[in-house]
């Protein structure tokens, strides 16, 4: 409740991205809820590396401070038994290994996946909130997709997984209110148009960016 008598209103279901603005979040969370865990080439539990096509099974473990990856073979799984008893266990999922693509030495332009791997890597809790949103745009794009989400210290945590290399994006929801929008997608429009370092120009008052008109699209949060 607000001091005049309105009722606050909390922004954690849906999103929506629109062509201006900006954020302002005084929520800080502790960036090991972010984290990028990228899949396995070989079976955890009896070594043999993966080949192109092979089906595999990810286990997800809370093992405070951070979640933990285990990319299992087939077989294994079958020998190993039901995952649920064990210790910390969160989820279990199956996926088809993809060989690595050969490394191209190019320079490529950044785009949403590209800032949301370093504003993760920065391990910068300022950027959480863009950081979410940036999330949620690549699952709307399906080009992340939620494999999991669970609640931890009352803050709740999506698990994304990118289908094509199979890293897993732990990202935590900021839990932004309404009113704080207008400033958040200010900040990922900046960072979309000119990357974790904008020029800057003495004496140049800034001008707002806009966000580009294919991610002006209606983002919804995974319920």
């Amino acid at each position: 409740m607000t001091p005049d008598g309105r009722q606050e209103r909390k922004f954690n279901k849906t999103l929506f991205i629109r062509a201006n603005g900006g954020y302002s979040c005084k929520n800080s969370m502790p960036m090991n809820e972010w984290n990028i865990q990228s899949r396995a080439h070989a079976c955890e539990s009896c070594g043999q590396p993966f080949v192109d096509k092979q089906p595999y099974h990810t286990l997800l473990f809370d093992q405070p401070p951070e979640l933990r990856r285990s990319d299992i073979c087939d077989a294994c799984a079958q020998k190993d038994g039901d995952a649920r008893s064990r210790a910390g266990f969160i989820s279990h999922w199956q996926g088809v290994y993809e060989a690595p693509a050969p490394v191209v030495d190019v320079i490529q332009k950044e785009n949403a996946e590209s800032i949301l791997r370093k504003l993760i890597e920065q391990n910068d809790p300022s950027h959480a909130p863009a950081a979410f949103i940036l999330a949620v745009m690549l699952e709307r794009k399906r080009l992340l997709k939620v494999k999991e989400q669970f609640t931890r210290e009352g803050r709740r945590i999506f698990v994304y997984e990118q289908p094509k290399t199979g890293d897993i994006f732990t990202i935590a929801d900021p839990d932004l209110r309404l009113d704080q929008l207008e400033e958040v997608q200010r900040d990922v429009a900046q960072l979309l148009e000119h990357g974790l370092t904008p020029p800057v120009t003495p004496g140049e008052a800034a001008v707002p960016a806009e966000l580009p008109a294919e991610e002006t699209e209606t983002a919804a949060v995974p319920q």
